[in-house]
């Protein structure tokens, strides 16, 4: 087992994975920008290494400066978080050069699912449900209109190689193809330095769900149950829960078993998430694999009592995962707090928290590294905190999320926390009856009322 480990990342994961490793009577490293000397990763890891300014290009995302500070503090591993650099193949193969264990999987797992046309064609060939479409990159607008009229209006232009809800155009007719196409190979290119795109069939009215898979060094992949991920807004997630409301067991065998065989196509090793979009009817296809630990892995961990985090330290390690199913119990959901101004159509509100009381009792867990007198910096994303809700039934666990939301107290800067308050009131919410254009089309808030 690892002696020491340097957390390549900032904020509430960085905090999180540190309070695993003191549980396994493992040293932490934290690294920091000059502009996040005073965040609480930086005050309980055992040693802490500053490793430039404030621009992530100059510190989370410089990877000279990471191994410098893992080779100073004679880290043996790097745990690299979600985010930055946690899907980057060139620093997973940089730190084996340098024969530090990369917590995570291989390059070339990284690039085998990174790519999402390449990942397609992966779940492709292992028989994995996909959504109809092209076979791979699209090269010109006519081979494009060519493939949409085979598969039929509408459908979704999406960048190779996009992620966080960029890069991707519905098109619903002939008529604007073009124009939208072009726009989706200009976006792809400005924000991926990859102009090239692929084509789907575009399933209306969608959920997003997503499958937890564990891999290890020796073959064995398994999952630990689905996620509900549709409420979001502009393709961010908002809140995540766990289990499904809609989930059958007979679907969660099989959305499952798709996502063991995706893991296995790949050897794939560590923590890992298969996205599946899911129709009315529960038919399911494959969207994407996530290559790390998600944001919201805790609504997971709370339902399987499972630490996904000290999982991921022990296949990096060599140890073999547990194959025996692991029992669900009851219900957790995860509220996403950001410093966000939700009356002012979520506008970015960094500044220095005057009051901090966060919630407790029973079944209520906090991820956050925020605190009365921190200032949230106006560089990086603007989560600050997660509040996680258990309990033995979906109706227990919200009544305890609007108890918790009413005893989070952030003062100083707005927050989405009244957002999330109206939310656990809203009857689509209650019943379970939503999609991703939920919260966009048919949610509203009210800032009068909070």
């Amino acid at each position: 087992m690892f002696k020491k480990i340097l957390i390549a990342n900032r904020g509430e994961i960085a905090l999180r994975i540190i309070r695993t490793c003191k549980e396994m009577g493992i040293k932490t490293v934290a690294v920091y920008s000059t502009i996040d000397q005073n965040s609480l990763h930086v005050k309980f890891a055992d040693e802490a290494v500053c490793i430039g300014p404030a621009a992530s290009k100059e510190s989370y995302l410089k990877i000279p400066s990471i191994l410098a500070a893992a080779e100073i503090t004679n880290a043996e591993a790097i745990h690299p978080g979600y985010g930055f650099l946690a899907e980057n193949a060139e620093f997973s193969r940089i730190c084996a050069e340098h024969d530090i264990k990369f917590i995570g999987p291989s390059p070339e797992m990284i690039n085998a699912m990174g790519d999402k046309s390449t990942a397609k064609a992966t779940m492709i060939a292992s028989n994995v449900p996909v959504v109809p479409g092209s076979d791979g990159i699209v090269k010109s607008v006519k081979d494009g209109k060519i493939i949409a009229a085979e598969i039929g209006y509408p459908v979704i232009i999406k960048a190779t190689a996009g992620g966080g809800g960029r890069g991707m155009r519905v098109v619903l007719d002939a008529d604007n193809f073009e124009r939208q196409f072009q726009t989706c190979c200009s976006e792809a290119s400005t924000a991926f330095n990859n102009p090239a795109v692929y084509i789907e069939k575009f399933v209306e009215d969608p959920r997003h769900i997503e499958i937890q898979i564990m891999g290890d060094q020796h073959g064995n992949v398994i999952h630990l149950g689905e996620r509900e991920c549709s409420l979001q807004r502009r393709h961010q997630k908002v809140l995540e829960e766990a289990p499904s409301p809609v989930m059958t067991p007979e679907v969660r065998e099989k959305m499952g078993q798709a996502a063991v065989d995706a893991g296995k196509a790949i050897n794939y090793e560590g923590a890992g998430t298969v996205e599946f979009i899911v129709d009315k009817d529960l038919n399911f296809y494959f969207m994407e694999m996530n290559t790390r630990i998600q944001v919201e892995h805790p609504v997971t961990e709370e339902i399987t009592w499972c630490d996904l985090v000290k999982e991921q330290i022990h296949a990096a390690a060599g140890l073999k995962i547990d194959t025996k199913p692991l029992k669900m119990r009851g219900h957790a959901i995860e509220c996403r707090i950001n410093a966000e101004d939700p009356a002012h159509n979520f506008r970015p509100n960094a500044g220095t928290i005057t009051s901090f009381n966060i919630p407790g009792g029973h079944s209520v867990r906090v991820d956050t590294h925020a605190y009365s007198g921190y200032t949230v910096p106006p560089t990086y994303d603007s989560m600050i905190a997660k509040l996680i809700v258990s309990a033995p039934t979906r109706p227990e666990a919200i009544m305890r999320m609007k108890r918790a939301l009413d005893e989070f107290v952030i003062e100083g800067i707005k927050t989405t926390i009244p957002y999330h308050r109206q939310l656990m009131d809203d009857p689509g919410f209650i019943s379970g009856e939503f999609n991703t254009q939920y919260l966009e089309k048919s949610f509203k808030f009210n800032p009068e009322t909070n």
